[in-house]
């Protein structure tokens, strides 16, 4: 079953065109990664599906109401949090539960048990701090608690972690990670690893246009283009690199970071290298500590993707 559901979905403001006839499904139970580069259409798409903008053509649905006639029926059974989510900031996290609870008409004693649950998940349970000082990780987890007070059948998450430190962003991850078989989450990103970290569904946007869908492995088996090979030595990487840099094979060589007796090598034919590669190291009098074949990266594909027009 689709969650959310768009078909030739189109925005226009003016002479610019935000999204332009994209046709997506979100599986229900899915952790939706909808992922493009800034200004690809990712919060024209999201104000859609949340009825705060009326498409110019096309149309959506969510749980199979269309979000222009059946608002009220589908803000009953969706979270929120925007990209900047705003707090009072003189209430305590509990307190903001609370309120933010009392807004959908939950009443006592479920919705204290159930803002006691969120803020144990967003670890933030017994922080009797003003959320004014809150660091920005803290706010995001404790929005995304508040995302889940009315218990919603989807999640939707606009660029969670973008504003966020290493720590904070794993965080924020780990906490929708953990709602993985229990929720339907779609969150927008430009931030390619979060998305490869967590997702198991991908979209990618860019410029208003829908690239392409399907999971992470499914995109880097239809789409990762040429192959990544690591060739280690004992020693005598120049020459080394000389050598690779003149064979057929080589679309481009980078030295390995932390090993400088190494370098990656993206290849156009994989079966070339793997026959070549022991011979050239053998004959420049070397020793070959290692020849892998690296897995591509959701980055990679992106790249091979939207990049080349960029």
């Amino acid at each position: 079953m689709n969650v959310v559901e768009t078909n030739g979905l189109t925005k226009q403001y003016g002479e610019v065109r935000a999204l332009d006839g994209v046709s997506l499904t979100v599986p229900e139970g899915s952790v939706f990664g909808f992922l493009g580069p800034n200004g690809a259409g990712k919060t024209t798409m999201l104000r859609i599906l949340l009825g705060l903008a009326r498409p110019t053509s096309g149309g959506a649905t969510i749980f199979g109401h269309d979000t222009e006639s059946g608002r009220d029926a589908i803000h009953a059974r969706v979270g929120f949090l925007p990209d900047v989510p705003g707090f009072y900031p003189w209430m305590t996290g509990a307190e903001f539960m609370r309120f933010a609870g009392s807004l959908f008409g939950i009443a006592e004693p479920v919705l204290a048990e159930r803002a006691d649950a969120l803020l144990e998940m967003a670890g933030l349970a017994g922080n009797k701090n003003p959320v004014g000082g809150y660091s920005r990780g803290m706010k995001q987890r404790l929005g995304i608690a508040q995302a889940l007070i009315n218990a919603p059948d989807l999640l939707i998450l606009d660029e969670p972690t973008s504003a966020l430190d290493p720590l904070g962003r794993a965080e924020v991850l780990q906490m929708i990670a953990s709602l993985r078989g229990r929720t339907t989450v779609l969150f927008s990103s430009h931030l390619l690893g979060d998305v490869e970290r967590i997702c198991d569904q991908v979209a990618v946007l860019d410029r208003g246009r829908l690239v392409v869908q399907g999971t992470v492995a499914d995109l880097r088996r239809s789409h990762g283009g040429s192959t990544t090979v690591r060739i280690a030595v004992t020693d005598g990487i120049e020459a080394l690199t000389a050598a690779v840099a003149a064979e057929p094979w080589c679309v481009r060589h980078t030295p390995v970071s932390g090993d400088d007796q190494a370098i990656d090598v993206i290849v156009s034919d994989l079966a070339a290298a793997r026959q070549a590669a022991p011979g050239i190291v053998a004959g420049l009098g070397l020793g070959l500590r290692r020849f892998d074949e690296l897995e591509v990266s959701l980055e990679d594909v992106f790249v091979g993707l939207v990049g080349v027009n960029r």
